[in-house]
């Protein structure tokens, strides 16, 4: 049965993400993606979805590379990120406290298994729209943007990893996150796991580093409305030659609608209708496919991208060669 413990994480709050071409992946998430930027703090620009109910969803540092920064995560309660700080302490991954900063208060730095930098905090501070952003309806954010992608909120983060197995035991054991979906190789490691805290199907998921690197980024994604936000956003992509990678279509596992994008600092985002799947069963049992299974592609029968296995961030070396070998390899 679930125990109490199993709800303390909240949700996905916010991402940062690293660019090596700033004022271009400005303008896709802020003009393409239709975010709003609330605060510039050194080289990194804040921006947010526009039904988020906190201040910001991405955090985009200028860099000289590209990847996943820190990541932070909203528990359900003071209590509950107190039970589970001290289960990271227990497991040597902790680096300490960190003092209240832009949008949130102390949060609690560790890293996962492999080497991601991530964050627990509770306090966060509301969004207060002003007279452009005030919304028409008091139970939404900030007003619907009408323009671009519209991107609604942050759904998932897919990071990627050496060590698939350990890094699922740290969110099974460690996070008390709820596995949901998992993908089990004839030599009987895991490619990739999902994990959900509440009913949604999924919103950590691990996939297997190709490259054997710790660290790496696969991506994160943005929920639109609907299916046909998604269709809409392929054309926009397509109008801005954003690159588009992979979908529209609909994935097999958690049957997400989905459209894969590469951002110009190289990241790739995904669009995702994902909440059309939920798990209202706390004990709904752990569904797990075969490497033959996966071999026949995505749910109606597409078979899945090279790149999709390929293409992480930071780039490895000759990472960009790679990527197009595949590329030519998967026409």
């Amino acid at each position: 049965m679930a125990t109490t413990d199993n709800f303390d994480l909240a949700h996905l709050g916010a991402v940062e993400l690293h660019t090596p071409k700033f004022e271009e992946s400005l303008h896709f998430f802020r003009d393409i993606c239709a975010m709003r930027e609330v605060a510039r703090v050194g080289d990194s620009a804040y921006l947010r979805c526009w039904d988020e109910y906190q201040r910001y969803t991405l955090k985009l540092t200028a860099s000289d590379t590209n990847g996943v920064g820190r990541t932070l995560f909203r528990t359900t309660s003071q209590e509950a990120l107190e039970r589970r700080v001290a289960a990271i302490e227990a497991t040597g991954l902790g680096h300490g406290w960190r003092e209240a900063e832009v949008g949130v208060g102390p949060s609690y730095e560790f890293e996962d298994p492999d080497g991601h930098l991530m964050a627990l905090h509770y306090e966060t501070e509301l969004y207060v729209p002003d007279d452009e952003d005030r919304p028409a309806l008091k139970n939404q954010a900030s007003a619907y943007p009408g323009r671009g992608i519209n991107a609604r909120r942050m759904d998932h983060i897919n990071y990627l990893a050496s060590d698939v197995t350990a890094a699922g035991e740290f969110w099974a054991d460690v996070m008390r996150a709820r596995e949901s979906e998992r993908v089990r190789q004839d030599d009987g490691r895991f490619a990739a796991r999902w994990f959900r805290f509440h009913q949604k199907s999924y919103d950590v998921v691990y996939s297997a580093d190709w490259t054997g690197s710790r660290g790496r980024f696969h991506h994160f994604a943005f929920a639109p409305d609907s299916r046909e936000d998604i269709l809409k956003a392929a054309d926009i992509c397509l109008e801005n030659g954003i690159h588009i990678e992979y979908g529209p279509y609909k994935h097999a596992i958690n049957q997400t609608f989905f459209l894969y994008v590469w951002e110009p600092g190289g990241n790739r985002i995904e669009f995702a209708n994902a909440q059309a799947r939920l798990l209202l069963d706390p004990d709904w049992p752990v569904v797990e496919w075969s490497q033959a299974e996966r071999a026949k592609g995505q749910a109606w029968g597409m078979k899945t991208v090279a790149t999709f296995h390929t293409h992480g961030t930071p780039y490895v070396e000759n990472q960009e060669e790679i990527d197009r070998e595949a590329l030519a390899g998967s026409r």
